[in-house]
C-alpha cells in the first residue's frame, strides 16, 4: 500500500467517525430526552446521567470534533508545544499519536455505553471494529513513515 493511500484511508475513517459523532451528539444535545432518536429515558437507568445532554456533549466534542480537527492536523502536522506535552511517541508527529488516542477514546466510550445501557447492539461491534481499523491503519509502516519526525 502506498503511503498516501494509507493516509487517505486513515483520514476517511476519522471523517466517518467524526461526522457520525457530530450528528449523533448534536441530536442528543438538541433532544436531551432522547425522543429524536426514539430512545426512552429509562435507558439511562444504570448511568449517572438524568438526561442525554452530557453524553451528547461528550460524544459531540470528544468523538466528533476531535477526529475532525485531527484530519486537518494530519494534513499539515502543525507545531504545538501543548500537544507535544502529552505525545507519548516523541519520534512521531503529535496528530498521529492523537489519532491513536482518539481510537482508544472510542473504545472507552463504547465500553461505558454498553455498561450503562446493560446490553450490546450491533453498532457497538461496528464502532469497536472502526476503532481497531483506525489503530491498525495508523500503525501501518507506510503511514508511520509519513508522520515520523
Amino acid at each position: 500500500m502506498k503511503t498516501k493511500t494509507g493516509r487517505n484511508v486513515l483520514l476517511i475513517l476519522l471523517a466517518f467517525l467524526g461526522l457520525g459523532a457530530l450528528g449523533g451528539g448534536g441530536v442528543l444535545i438538541i433532544s436531551p430526552t432522547g425522543k429524536l432518536f426514539g430512545m426512552p429515558m429509562t435507558m439511562l437507568g444504570k448511568s449517572p446521567f438524568d438526561s442525554f445532554l452530557i453524553p451528547g456533549l461528550i460524544l459531540f466534542i470528544v468523538i466528533g470534533v476531535g477526529p475532525c480537527l485531527l484530519i486537518l492536523a494530519l494534513l499539515k502536522c502543525p507545531q504545538s508545544k501543548i500537544a507535544e506535552g502529552i505525545n507519548f511517541f516523541k519520534d512521531m508527529c503529535w496528530p498521529w499519536t492523537y489519532t491513536i488516542y482518539s481510537a482508544f477514546s472510542l473504545i472507552i466510550w463504547i465500553q461505558l455505553e454498553m455498561m450503562f445501557l446493560g446490553g450490546v447492539h450491533w453498532l457497538h461491534t461496528f464502532y469497536m471494529l472502526l476503532a481497531l481499523a483506525i489503530i491498525f491503519t495508523a500503525l501501518l509502516p507506510q503511514v508511520r513513515l509519513l508522520y515520523k519526525k
